[in-house]
């Protein structure tokens, strides 16, 4: 128990990679279908992010593998502590996450396949089947989302639930992406190597998504303590509670800074603050960062207030996320560099 502070780092790690490849195809599936005509600037850039992937199966492996280091409830479950639902079956939980993770990387990828296909080919049967796939995108985006947040966080703590768990996390993530990929843009037009260039107006765009986001993250943010903390559930309360006012605090009131006050303010007050870079950079750095706090502190706030870890604080939580960090950030550069994004 001692360690699933750390241990927490890898799977808060993991999650970051695997919203990030499955975002960028969502985002891209999500302006063909609202016909946005920038998409034809940013689409092969936003679908670059499936390049990771790879690297989020190996880490589901090493998760999935580590038991009780990723699953803190599994140790009491062995211990005959809890009885535990079916939902905590650990072999069905393993099934399950193996099994989506292999179909919904299949899906997304064929997305990627079609979107190419439509660029190349006049075929009436190319251009419907590419918008038959784009439309069930978002809804693969949500289910599997929501399994993901109930694996990895919401049922952390066997019988504590949220109703709005599930869309709490994946409009977060979604939210994550847009402030990933506006930092990925802006630098990379700043690089000069760019080798299929896109207008800067883009950065406006994703600038006011990003807006957008942060009022629909901080609506379920608030909607579910509030439901909790009206309904007077003691159970579901005491996890808030636990995170909000011992160990974690700091973590805490962070991340609804970063996430929320920090782009408000700067997009909602100061319009022009939306098409500049460097407020957009600015803001991007702010949720990206928050962002990861926010899903280290759900993951390990899972456990008695006496272990709980602050990130960072370890070699083991450095080294790891440097580790994600440089594959992550290899993958990515080789598959933009192979498909002729950019210029080696």
């Amino acid at each position: 128990m001692e360690n699933f502070g750390s241990w927490s780092v890898l799977t808060t790690n993991f999650l970051v990679v695997l919203y990030l490849a499955l975002a960028g195809v969502t985002f891209a599936s999500i302006l063909h279908l609202a016909n946005g005509k920038w998409r034809f600037q940013v689409r092969y850039f936003a679908v670059a992010t499936a390049g990771l992937f790879p690297l989020a199966g190996v880490l589901l492996l090493i998760l999935l593998s580590s038991g009780e280091n990723t699953f803190q409830w599994l140790s009491h479950a062995h211990e005959g502590e809890h009885h535990l639902n079916g939902w905590h079956d650990y072999g069905f939980l393993v099934a399950r996450q193996i099994l989506g993770f292999l179909v919904v990387s299949g899906f997304f990828l064929l997305f990627i396949k079609y979107q190419h296909m439509t660029d190349v080919s006049d075929d009436p049967k190319v251009h419907r089947t590419f918008r038959n796939i784009a439309l069930t995108i978002p809804g693969v985006y949500v289910l599997y989302g929501t399994m993901i947040a109930w694996d990895f966080e919401m049922t952390m703590i066997p019988g504590w639930h949220s109703a709005s768990y599930g869309v709490y996390q994946f409009v977060s993530m979604f939210h994550f992406f847009l402030a990933f990929f506006a930092i990925v843009l802006i630098m990379l037009y700043r690089s000069g190597k760019v080798a299929k260039p896109y207008k800067p107006f883009v950065f406006n765009y994703l600038a006011q998504m990003m807006l957008a986001f942060t009022i629909l993250w901080t609506y379920f943010y608030f909607t579910q303590y509030l439901i909790m903390w009206y309904g007077r559930l003691p159970y579901e309360m005491d996890r808030f509670f636990a995170m909000m006012n011992n160990g974690l605090a700091p973590l805490w009131w962070t991340f609804l800074v970063l996430k929320f006050i920090i782009p408000f303010v700067t997009f909602a007050t100061w319009t022009p603050n939306r098409h500049s870079p460097n407020a957009i950079m600015f803001v991007s750095f702010s949720i990206v960062l928050g962002t990861w706090i926010e899903r280290y502190t759900w993951i390990s706030g899972s456990v008695s207030p006496e272990y709980y870890h602050i990130p960072m604080s370890s070699i083991f939580d450095i080294v790891v996320t440097l580790v994600v960090a440089a594959a992550a950030w290899f993958s990515m550069r080789m598959v933009m560099t192979k498909y002729g994004l950019v210029r080696a």
